[in-house]
């Protein structure tokens, strides 16, 4: 096989998740935009998801959050995604929108907030097993904003106990993805505000247990390429959250601020064995002013690209320029990979799948758009009522 076709055979491999509540109305702490059109169920999220993949022909699952998506009948639902070319994906928890949860959850001072939150992760966990789900995605706002407002380590304590008593309630099959993040809600302490204490934590808890990275979730100028790299050398890097930021946890489409991270991102899974492999790419954005469909599938679009142009880099000669200390050279490599025009190797990729070869053209000539703003009144919010 030729690198070239090598590459497009990896290509034609790689999956990205969308995330349920990137196709609702979002917005931020001051105003959601309301869309005509957008969904009114989580059916209707479905939908509009089948469509990014009936473009794209690489985003073939959804994860949900839990309430946000919560219905009557999970295997329903699972039928419903299937039937539309569709699987369920991660199942993502919510322990951050009850009054309860004011000064935590699962890490909280008052032991009935914490069995509430626990059991609500716990019932997420059912919903895995009815839908056929095999990742936990948890991320909590748990901190606090005042020194000496609680014990931190007694916190750390908390948030151990909690995730264990979880973990053991996964099947062999399920895994749970403990996500971070800096700061936000809290402004003292966040009670998982690095990768670092993501990764001791999962480090305790098993093989099940890894760390997820979402690309905004970071202080600004961190290495997270770095993070990356060393999460796969050991084994615990489980996916990532795929979004771009300029300032903090901005919710944008991914490599839209800084594409030439995404990329370096991207080299180092293709380096550490992430591609292919048990990595979830998955998308978590906030469209607030763009359109909802058409931002999700430019997104996608981003990671092939940001995907290709890691594949496409000379691994032997960067190899070699590094072992001579060729410091120049080896950047060279690198950046010729990062400069390459990679859109019409997967014009080629896509056209090989029996895809447009132009999602976006496509998915605008198709009609969608025009028919859900017609069927729809009364899309619903993505959740959290700003």
């Amino acid at each position: 096989m030729t690198e070239r076709a090598a590459v497009k055979a990896a290509l034609k491999t790689q999956a990205v998740e969308t995330p349920s509540w990137a196709y609702g109305n979002s917005g931020t702490r001051f105003k959601v935009f309301a869309q005509r059109g957008v969904p009114r169920d989580p059916r209707e999220k479905l939908d509009d998801a089948a469509k990014v993949h009936e473009f794209t022909g690489v985003a073939p699952t959804v994860a949900l959050h839990i309430p946000w998506d919560k219905v009557d009948d999970y295997a329903a639902l699972a039928r419903h995604a299937e039937d539309r070319g569709l699987r369920l994906g991660a199942i993502n928890s919510n322990t951050f929108q009850d009054d309860d949860y004011r000064l935590g959850s699962v890490c909280h001072p008052d032991a009935s907030v914490r069995r509430k939150a626990v059991d609500h992760l716990l019932e997420c966990v059912d919903i895995m097993d009815a839908t056929g789900s095999k990742d936990l995605k948890l991320w909590f706002a748990d901190g606090t904003n005042y020194p000496g407002q609680d014990d931190i380590r007694a916190r750390q304590d908390r948030l151990a106990e909690a995730l264990a008593e979880v973990y053991e309630r996964l099947g062999d099959d399920q895994r749970m993805l403990l996500e971070y993040k800096l700061f936000e809600p809290a402004f003292y302490t966040t009670d998982v505000p690095d990768w670092g204490t993501a990764y001791a934590h999962c480090l305790r808890l098993g093989p099940k247990a890894r760390v997820v990275v979402d690309t905004g979730h970071h202080a600004p100028g961190t290495n997270i390429e770095f993070i990356v790299a060393t999460l796969l050398r050991e084994g615990k890097l489980g996916g990532f959250d795929f979004n771009s930021r300029f300032y903090a946890d901005d919710d944008l489409m991914v490599g839209a601020a800084d594409p030439f991270q995404l990329f370096r991102i991207m080299y180092e899974v293709v380096r550490g064995g992430g591609l292919p492999g048990d990595v979830a790419f998955m998308l978590d954005q906030c469209h607030n002013v763009e359109s909802k469909i058409p931002a999700i599938v430019r997104s996608v679009m981003n990671v092939q690209e940001a995907t290709a142009k890691a594949l496409l880099a000379d691994r032997d000669a960067l190899g070699a320029a590094q072992r001579d200390g060729d410091v120049l050279g080896a950047n060279a490599v690198l950046m010729d990979a990062f400069s390459t025009d990679v859109r019409p190797l997967l014009r080629e990729v896509r056209e090989e799948m029996g895809l447009d070869p132009d999602p976006v053209a496509a998915y605008a000539r198709s009609g969608w758009a025009e028919k859900i703003v017609a069927e729809r009144v009364g899309g619903e919010q993505a959740g959290w009522g700003a």
